[in-house]
């Protein structure tokens, strides 16, 4: 049963502020909360988009209960937070959150596609030549990556050698077969649903117990790439219904150099990231967003 939601704003203590996400301490948990902030290439854009961390917490919530049988996650509750945080956070088990994005890929795209077109090879796991941009590979794999300095935030490919010397290579090996699993059970689910997860990211966390659990934000549009099986056409940029149509959106303006400040995001297109984030909640939940 969900406790009740009995903390107010004035109770926590802001220990984190990140590009797009807030973190909150209240005694032994903390609270996550998701703003409607968006960032590109590491830089956040003045603009947000309206519900987006709202819906960034349904979708995760929802995520962390089809995954539930297969690894416990930090979620304690999604309405024991402030009244000012309701809808957009979540209460968590603290974690200490291990240094690696344990990322997924099913598809070609994004960095991973880069990566291919130089080495055919994506954090060392070689792939067949041929492939095209989008092209769905044999299987799916983990190719992870971590943070040059966690203070420019910028991602860089790493193998499970790395991976082993950050983590232990008995939690690499145990930690890369379940962010395949996640990734593939997600893919069936989403896939019922007339929905193409391409790539996603996770991230783990070690308790005081030292349990792993899953943490952060699940298989959502900040970090998946999500498209429409009707619209799936390999060799070309796919229509994207996550944060890469804004990231397509800055690339395409042609003068700006991904640098702060980042440019204002013009209303038409502030209007269809919010559709489309919308869009995959609805399809991927079966439910309607109010």
């Amino acid at each position: 049963m969900a406790r009740p939601c009995v903390t107010s704003c004035s109770t926590v203590k802001l220990v984190h502020s990140g590009k797009v996400r807030d973190v909150y301490a209240d005694g032994d948990d903390l609270i996550l909360v998701a703003s409607d902030r968006v960032s590109v290439y590491d830089v956040v854009l003045p603009t947000p988009i309206p519900d987006k961390g709202k819906l960034l917490t349904a979708l995760s919530l929802w995520w962390f209960e089809q995954l539930a049988d297969l690894v416990p996650n930090h979620v304690l509750s999604a309405t024991d937070v402030p009244e000012e945080f309701a809808g957009r956070a979540i209460r968590c088990r603290r974690l200490e959150i291990l240094p690696v994005e344990w990322i997924a890929r099913g598809y070609l795209a994004g960095l991973g596609w880069e990566s291919y077109q130089a080495t055919n090879t994506i954090s060392g796991v070689q792939f067949p030549p041929g492939l095209l941009e989008g092209s769905q590979l044999p299987r799916p794999v983990f190719t992870p990556s971590t943070k040059t300095d966690p203070a420019d935030g910028h991602d860089e490919h790493i193998n499970e050698d790395q991976v082993a010397a950050l983590v232990g290579a008995d939690v690499t090996k145990k930690l890369g077969e379940l962010t395949v699993e996640l990734y593939s059970r997600g893919a069936e689910i989403a896939r019922e649903r007339g929905v193409i997860i391409a790539d996603t990211k996770f991230e783990f966390g070690r308790a005081a117990d030292g349990s792993l659990l899953l943490a952060d934000e699940v298989l959502t549009p900040d970090s998946s790439r999500f498209w429409r099986v009707e619209d799936w056409k390999p060799g070309q940029r796919q229509n994207a219904f996550d944060k890469q149509f804004v990231r397509d959106w800055a690339r395409d303006l042609g003068w700006w150099d991904k640098t702060p400040p980042g440019p204002e995001v013009p209303p038409e297109v502030v209007d269809e990231t919010r559709r489309r984030y919308v869009d995959i909640y609805e399809r991927l939940t079966g439910l309607r967003w109010a």
